[in-house]
């Protein structure tokens, strides 16, 4: 990269930007109404989500707690509930506690800088960066993966984007160019860019860029090398063994440690490592749940950050409820519990009829 150039494209960035935004921004049910509670909960559910799964959640959180107010007086359950199956569960636990702050230190007003904005649980540089430009406009670039790899590429910065530094240059560079006036188009229109056209796998949809002109990586027919990033390292697998405990109509269901993977979650009782069906009833006997037969249930695997579930499910008809689980009809689970992702492809099995 030359830094020569690089210093001459960036004052360059907003005004083609803008314009390509103006006409090809995505109608999103949070741009409507960029007030900070919103913006707030869209960007902590967009962590990790695509858009398209994430507009329906929004929709219903937004029903169900529409402020800040609602938000702290949620029970956890009513919450896990609402987030079920987004994953990354402590991001609404982090919001209630927030929003709870919110109140306590500044009387209910949201706070607009990034500085008071990142004090609050579960918003870090980007999340204060998205609120602060957004809602308030102030020029505080919201950088995440999609503008890392925008910027590095119509500089052609072959910088490692997964270290600070690199972070931090590519932030400082675009914070000197906010536009006056129209700081939340700037930080979406970096969004959209990289959602939409900068593609973060496949070919970059160059033709239709409005940076096309200007982009280094383009003319130098290096997209595919860039963004940089250092390898990362290989997960580790764990085998579990799920099991399926059903007595009459009800099934068994127990709530995770409150720390850790998953913490206070609820899900389907599971040891470690993969038993044989026989080792399984014995190990629901030791439970207490006196089975009855046990059979096949599939199998899963689930993908954390760090780590590989593997999973093979026994489902067992039971003679007692074990007092060690809760036990519910399906009408019940379904009304009351959040069950991790996890665990849900085993629900066709748990369901079943006998």
């Amino acid at each position: 990269m030359n830094m020569g150039q690089e210093q001459d494209i960036f004052p360059r960035l907003p005004a083609p930007l803008l314009a390509w935004y103006d006409t090809h921004a995505r109608v999103l049910p949070w741009r409507g109404n960029p007030a900070p509670y919103r913006v707030w909960i869209s960007e902590i559910m967009l962590q990790q989500t695509r858009v398209e799964a994430v507009k329906p959640y929004f929709e219903r959180f937004l029903a169900e707690l529409p402020d800040l107010e609602a938000l702290a007086a949620a029970p956890e359950d009513v919450l896990l509930k609402l987030w079920e199956g987004l994953g990354y569960y402590n991001r609404v636990r982090n919001l209630r506690k927030a929003a709870k702050a919110i109140l306590e230190r500044y009387g209910g007003v949201f706070p607009s800088s990034c500085e008071e904005l990142m004090s609050l649980p579960g918003i870090g540089e980007y999340t204060a960066g998205a609120i602060a430009s957004i809602s308030f406009g102030l020029p505080c670039p919201a950088v995440d993966g999609n503008v890392l790899r925008v910027i590095a590429r119509v500089t052609e910065n072959r910088g490692d984007v997964m270290k600070d530094k690199v972070h931090g240059e590519i932030a400082s560079r675009l914070k000197a160019v906010y536009p006056a006036g129209r700081c939340g188009d700037f930080t979406q229109s970096l969004m959209e860019l990289g959602a939409t056209v900068c593609l973060p796998n496949g070919e970059p949809m160059c033709l239709v860029c409005p940076w096309r002109g200007l982009c280094v990586a383009c003319r130098e027919g290096s997209t595919d090398e860039i963004p940089v990033k250092a390898a990362k390292k290989a997960r580790s697998i764990e085998e579990k063994t799920v099991f399926l405990l059903r007595c009459g109509e009800k099934a068994a269901f127990r709530r995770r440690p409150r720390a850790g993977l998953l913490a206070g979650m609820w899900e389907l009782p599971n040891v470690e490592g993969v038993l044989p069906a026989a080792q399984a009833s014995a190990q629901a006997a030791q439970w207490g749940a006196e089975p009855l037969c046990a059979v096949p249930a599939g199998k899963a695997v689930h993908v954390f950050t760090h780590k590989e579930w593997h999973m093979q499910g026994f489902r067992i008809e039971c003679g007692r409820e074990a007092e060690a689980f809760a036990w519910m009809t399906r009408s019940e689970f379904e009304a009351a519990l959040a069950l991790p992702s996890a665990f849900r492809g085993f629900l066709e099995f748990l369901w079943r009829g006998r």
